[in-house]
């Protein structure tokens, strides 16, 4: 399994921006491949546009931002999973918690 998180966020909202700070830093740390989408850039936003619109089809019900914790993401894109998420701005230490509940069930779960 080879996990990565996904941060979808824009380039105008202020807690994705104060959540850049440490979110990558904290995702490498934890074991996480980090992929950053700006919405605004849209080659990379076409490239992973279909994980986002699987958890997501409206986006109307996403975080700003927000992380998706998925197994390859990079491969055939019919192929990834997603095992979780992150919808928000969080303090780091919560951020970090957050993100290892999700890594802590994935683990229990195999």
């Amino acid at each position: 399994m080879s996990l990565s998180i996904i941060k979808f966020s824009s380039e105008d909202c202020g807690i994705c921006h104060k959540m850049s700070f440490y979110d990558k830093k904290v995702s490498e740390e934890l074991g996480l491949q980090f992929i950053d989408v700006k919405m605004q850039d849209t080659a990379t936003y076409r490239k992973y546009r279909q994980i986002l619109l699987s958890q997501y089809p409206d986006k109307s019900q996403m975080g700003w931002p927000t992380y998706i914790i998925c197994d390859s993401p990079a491969a055939e894109f019919k192929e990834f999973k997603i095992v979780g998420e992150v919808k928000g701005g969080h303090p780091k230490g919560e951020f970090r918690s957050r993100i290892q509940e999700v890594l802590d069930t994935v683990a229990s779960q195999n």
